[in-house]
């Protein structure tokens, strides 16, 4: 990407338009006057009694979700407000830092595993989109969290802390979704060999023209499964039924969406669903989602299980490397790799 610098937040600094390497062509625009917008727009699952007397009527909640949105919202999750809040904090402290601290993380190289980078794969793409992102690996938390940066001072600890939470949810919510298909409760969490988990802390800046431009484009999620933390400001569009809806945030409410690898553990059961982030001209957005994966080496496919003469297998066995690999290298302009793991079908 040719520019001056090599973050958005301070490319654009006090600029009135979209410098032109952001400008989506006309096809590929938001269209945001035709975004509906209503509160429901994806179930919201009160996970108290998830490990109570009520277990199977909130799986049976879970499963309707995954199977009719691919989303859902998740309250009364056990993450503290104040880990909540702490996370949000030291994440807008980071991308407020002047442009010569942040740039120790700088990174085009995706192969890093702690890195800070701006809008999706610049090495690669032709436009690009309206963000800048640190990337940072959280599983195993020891291994990775020695490389994270040490400013602002609570960095490490704040962050640390929301990542064991967020992956304490993820296994409670990745054995829901193995009970709701009728699988062992750990059939998922076998599945994902060692297991992965990987951390996005987007910053959108405020954009003079939101109607050019993405602050990412239409794209379904890789891996198993995204816990979604929000700020206050609405971003994120959900593609239902053809349009695309706006999913407006409600304080300590995570939104959680299936990836492809869950599609593909449930021979198309469950459909992992196109999301988006549009951008405003008022507003700087934090989004934080963490990614829980499979471990490179794992072996995907669809479940044993859910296979039979009515349900043939959909998918190939691939390991999930070969998959991330071509996901990455694609980007977001395909949308979605799955077509390329399917099975011949009739």
């Amino acid at each position: 990407m040719a520019t001056a610098k090599p973050l958005l937040s301070d490319l654009v600094a006090g600029k009135s338009h979209v410098p032109s390497n952001y400008i989506r062509p006309t096809y590929d625009r938001p269209n945001l006057n035709e975004v509906e917008s209503f509160d429901g727009a994806i179930p919201l699952i009160d996970l108290q009694d998830l490990n109570g007397p009520n277990r199977s009527y909130i799986i049976e909640q879970i499963g309707l979700a995954c199977r009719n949105y691919g989303f859902f919202q998740a309250k009364n999750h056990g993450i503290s407000e104040a880990a909540i809040d702490n996370m949000l904090r030291v994440s807008r402290e980071f991308f407020h830092l002047p442009e010569s601290e942040r740039l120790q993380s700088y990174s085009d190289d995706p192969m890093k595993t702690t890195r800070l980078s701006t809008s999706f794969n610049v090495r690669t793409e032709q436009v690009s989109s309206w963000r800048d992102y640190l990337r940072l690996h959280c599983h195993p938390l020891e291994k990775y969290m020695q490389e994270w940066p040490t400013n602002p001072p609570s960095f490490r600890e704040d962050v640390g802390e929301y990542c064991r939470n967020a992956r304490g949810l993820a296994l409670r919510l990745l054995e829901a979704i193995s009970e709701s298909l009728g699988l062992e409760k750990d059939y998922i969490d076998k599945a994902l060999g060692k297991h992965g988990q990987h951390m996005a802390i987007n910053y959108y800046p405020p954009c003079p023209q939101p109607e050019l431009t993405y602050g990412l484009p239409g794209h379904a999620d890789p891996n198993v499964i995204t816990v979604l933390l929000q700020d206050d400001v609405p971003g994120l569009q959900v593609l239902q039924n053809g349009k695309w809806v706006a999913v407006n945030p409600i304080p300590y409410t995570f939104i959680v969406n299936i990836g492809d690898q869950i599609q593909v553990l449930s021979n198309d059961r469950y459909k992992s669903v196109l999301h988006r982030a549009v951008v405003n001209c008022d507003k700087e957005r934090i989004s934080i989602p963490t990614f829980y994966c499979p471990s490179p080496d794992a072996v995907v496919g669809p479940a044993p299980q859910l296979i039979d003469a009515d349900h043939p297998a959909l998918y190939s066995n691939f390991a999930y490397s070969e998959y991330y690999q071509k996901f990455w290298n694609r980007g977001l302009m395909a949308e979605t790799c799955l077509d390329m793991f399917k099975t011949s079908q009739p």
